[in-house]
């Protein structure tokens, strides 16, 4: 096995420190603040004892099969909230309600797995109802940002072949826009019922929750004509664990506990960019 450590601030000093725990055949460095371990003696109390000293260091650290690169995959498939941006939409437009702590509230609550997702998201959307539909576009222009790392990311996989899906418990308003900007191949999320100019506190259509977000990977994984262990997927909440656990590799950005203990690669201080080391 190898193992990758890297870290935004980390120096290589760090990383050799935090290597030699686990007695690599030999190192190769990965710019300034990364390293490959390799023919590393994978065993779970290894693992448990490299993930302890690196995340107190501030170092990501992922153990990988040997020889794995982009070109093992053809698709990266991301949740949009919380991993390729910064923000949790819906709790952004409650701000404009004035409703943003009763919002996020259940929003943490839905994303950590204590509540079903899409009875949330419906409570959610509910607390929206008479919002001015231009506050969508507010949220755009001045809360929406992207994820450290994101552009870079899939500038690389879009380069090396690869294409992209967007798939969100969001909102299209966001995905749509997201998707033209970043020159994505496909999105899906849901759709927020406009009349007259305001939000009526519904969605229209079926919900995107975890089964329709696994469902959409298989879909889009079925038209590429790829096995769904051609696909990297990304997320960070509970909701993302169905679609991350038919990838080849899962990326846990930023998430939470439940989601980092099941998923192949866990980025914490690095930005979505990190996959790109750990499989160069």
């Amino acid at each position: 096995m190898n193992l990758v450590l890297q870290g935004p601030q980390a120096s290589l000093d760090t990383l050799e420190r935090i290597a030699q725990l686990a007695q690599p055949a030999r190192t190769a460095a990965l710019g300034d603040h990364a390293l490959r371990c390799e023919g590393v003696p994978f065993s779970a109390g290894l693992k448990e004892r490299i993930d302890a000293a690196a995340f107190e260091a501030g170092v990501d650290a992922c153990f990988i099969e040997a020889g794995r690169t982009l070109a093992d995959f053809g698709l990266v498939a991301m949740d949009m909230d919380s991993t390729l941006i910064t923000i949790e939409c819906i709790d952004e437009i409650a701000d404009m309600q004035g409703l943003k702590p009763q919002v996020a509230e259940i929003t943490e609550a839905a994303m950590r797995g204590e509540l079903d997702f899409a009875a949330s998201l419906t409570r959610r959307v509910a607390l929206l109802e008479g919002l001015d539909a231009a506050s969508l576009q507010r949220v755009y222009d001045e809360r929406l940002r992207i994820s450290m790392g994101g552009e870079t990311m899939l500038r690389a996989v879009q380069a090396a072949g690869l294409k992209t899906l967007l798939v969100s418990g969001g909102f299209t308003f966001f995905t749509d826009r997201l998707k033209e900007r970043l020159g994505l191949d496909f999105t899906h999320a849901n759709v927020l019922e406009v009349l007259d100019g305001k939000l009526t506190g519904r969605v229209l259509g079926g919900i995107v929750d975890a089964e329709e977000k696994m469902r959409t990977v298989q879909r889009v994984c079925g038209e590429l004509g790829i096995d769904p262990r051609r696909a990297i997927v990304m997320g960070d909440g509970a909701n993302d664990l169905k679609m991350m656990g038919i990838a080849g590799l899962s990326v846990a950005f930023r998430a939470k506990p439940v989601v980092r203990a099941q998923a192949s690669v866990a980025l914490n201080f690095s930005g979505l960019d990190g996959v790109l080391r750990i499989l160069e």
